[in-house]
């Protein structure tokens, strides 16, 4: 702790202390990222009514989705940048603040290309979440604790997926799709306000106790070096194990856009559902996801348990287990009942999150803090870049070919994925990284 804040804690002494406050905090940063979540999937949700309203193609309807991801993809790594240099709290609540309006402004969109606008500015803002996870995990848990703050944190990147139907539906029962992006915004809005008022530093925070911030701190890691932007990019570019953590990112992420973004018109299209039963079901996937985030940082352990391994090989095995959890969304095209289906991609949304937890983990494992949430950033780049292609070409080949081919490849990515896992970051003897 620097001097700054061990006077500021100190002045804040007498204050009352809450027990596992780093718990509280990352209960707190879950809560954005649902909110986050909620806020994007509302279009996911209503787009079959969208499509319709706005007198949208399926071609169309992917450049909307291609506009978020096309600004998630390339502002990730500023928003990592950001956060490491002016700190959590302030980088994530200006961004809180951003996509909350840019949500409220979807009610007022006449014409797809002022939603694809709209899009594009709120995924700009939103790519704040992931290197915002690393940041939050890396400041206040000790690396024993990583792994599993990891996968409690993935939570809040599902669980918010997984509540954003039932939410826009009564939205949009009560109050039209209008109604629905507009209280998707307000719900933004009123999070910004709790983060601002209750989000500190473990350094600054008045109610942490000495106890607490000693374990936080027991890694002794070195203060955080700050770099210029570009110069931040180029130091983590040279590192081979960056690429470990990248090309898996850029392979999975494929998966999950298409269970934000397509799931609901693929099981109308090609399931014959009515929105009422979209609504009913497609939170599964999500609710799976759900638990897979909690399941793998606990996986890590039973790794560490039965087989001895280290601590970064627990992770990357972990994550090769979500990896073959993935084959179930091959196995879905060959299925006929819409049930079924909908089982076998709520497997894959199990593994996926399982993969997504473990990379975040390996990030806050491999890098220091300066870097963590830059580093994340930038994984995410490479995952969204991935996850902006396969959406383009959805649109362009879902209408002719169907989304059998596409969901057959998705099954297979992440196992390509672990060979680079297992190239460049898994350790072949203790404290001997590839």
């Amino acid at each position: 702790m620097n001097l700054e804040g061990h006077t500021k804690a100190l002045s804040l002494a007498g204050k009352r202390v809450v027990r596992n406050l780093r718990w509280w905090m990352l209960a707190l940063f879950l809560l954005g990222v649902t909110v986050n979540y909620i806020t994007r999937n509302a279009l996911g949700i209503l787009a079959p009514e969208l499509k319709v309203s706005l007198h949208m193609t399926t071609e169309q309807y992917s450049w909307i989705i291609a506009a978020f991801q096309l600004a998630y993809t390339v502002f990730q790594p500023f928003c990592g940048w950001l956060i490491d240099v002016i700190g959590l709290k302030m980088g994530f609540f200006v961004c809180a603040l951003i996509w909350s309006v840019m949500c409220l402004l979807h009610a007022g969109a006449g014409s797809w290309v002022q939603l694809a606008i709209l899009r594009f500015f709120m995924g700009a803002s939103e790519a704040a979440a992931t290197p915002a996870n690393a940041k939050a995990i890396g400041d206040w848990f000790p690396k024993k604790e990583r792994p599993v703050a990891a996968g409690w944190a993935g939570v809040g990147f599902s669980i918010g997926a997984m509540l954003a139907p039932p939410i826009i539906y009564l939205a949009h029962a009560s109050f039209g799709w209008h109604g629905a992006f507009f209280l998707s915004g307000v719900l933004g809005l009123l999070w910004a306000g709790i983060w601002w008022w209750l989000y500190h530093s473990p350094a600054t925070h008045p109610n942490l106790g000495e106890d607490e911030r000693g374990f936080i701190g027991q890694d002794h890691d070195p203060d955080p070096v700050r770099q210029p932007f570009w110069q931040a990019l180029k130091t983590i570019a040279r590192l081979k194990r960056f690429y470990g953590i990248a090309i898996p990112a850029f392979l999975a992420e494929p998966a999950w856009g298409v269970l934000s973004f397509w799931v609901p018109l693929y099981l109308a299209n090609e399931r014959g559902m009515e929105l009422k039963q979209i609504v009913l079901f497609a939170w599964l996937p999500f609710l799976a996801a759900d638990l897979g985030s909690i399941a793998s940082g606990y996986l890590t352990r039973l790794y560490i348990r039965w087989f001895g391994c280290t601590r970064i090989n627990s992770i990357v095995a972990s994550s090769i287990t979500g990896a073959f959890l993935m084959l179930s969304l091959a196995l879905m095209t060959l299925v006929q009942t819409p049930w079924l289906a909908i089982l076998l991609i709520s497997i894959g949304g199990f593994g996926h999150q399982v993969i997504s937890c473990m990379l975040s983990a390996l990030v806050v494992e491999s890098f220091d803090k300066g870097q963590m949430a830059t580093v994340n950033g930038m994984r995410g780049s490479c995952a969204w870049i991935a996850s902006f292609l396969f959406s383009l070409i959805i649109g362009v080949t879902a209408d002719t070919i169907g989304f059998n081919p596409l969901f057959v490849a998705m099954g297979f990515f992440d196992l390509i994925g672990a060979i680079f896992l297992v190239m460049f970051i898994a350790e072949r003897r203790v404290g001997a990284p590839v």
